[in-house]
């Protein structure tokens, strides 16, 4: 019997002010499947401090719901909006704080990273991850908005980041991967 479990859920958030997309994937031995995808919406909320309210209570409903088991969330990047990422930063601070107070390990990752990870390439479009991550999940319908699908990108990163180093094969891309994993192809 492995002393490591193969078995547990990953909940991946897109950290924002006006929209906050989350995903969960449920990882039993090498097979990932989709739990859920979703946004949390709060572009109609005016104080800054209940969206952020808001988004820590959304994040431990969905821990206390789902029982994942770590929590991966996108970094927020460097833009010229100093205003903009200081809301974003705040966003993810009570998004991790949610987590922490449920006892949850939490990873960090780049959008770059996050997008290399899914799509072979770190500057792909939210529209190509979203469709990386429907052949990967097997799910058919694009959500209304495609913060649902980068929290989901989140988890799947995470994913693919903590895959124990021995025995597993290394591939240098997408299509390195998919030459020797054709059935994989949609």
């Amino acid at each position: 019997m492995s002393l490591i479990s193969t078995d547990k859920i990953v909940l991946g958030i897109d950290p924002g002010t006006n929209v906050m997309g989350y995903g969960l994937i449920h990882i039993k031995g090498t097979k990932m499947e989709l739990v859920v995808m979703g946004v949390l919406r709060l572009e109609k909320i005016g104080d800054h401090a209940l969206k952020l309210q808001r988004i820590f209570d959304r994040v431990v409903a969905l821990i206390d719901e789902y029982k994942p088991d770590e929590l991966a969330i996108e970094a927020p990047f460097f833009g010229k909006n100093v205003q903009s990422m200081l809301k974003l930063g705040r966003a993810q601070g009570v998004a991790i704080a949610g987590a922490l107070s449920r006892n949850l390990s939490v990873c960090e990752y780049s959008p770059k990273k996050i997008k290399m990870s899914v799509t072979g390439n770190g500057n792909a479009s939210k529209e190509q991850v979203a469709a990386m991550l429907k052949t990967l999940l097997n799910f058919k319908e694009t959500p209304e908005f495609l913060d649902a699908t980068d929290g989901l990108a989140a988890a799947v990163c995470h994913h693919f980041q903590r895959q124990p180093a021995g025995g597993k094969k290394a591939y240098t891309g997408w299509k390195a991967f998919l030459a020797e994993n054709p059935n994989k192809k949609a």
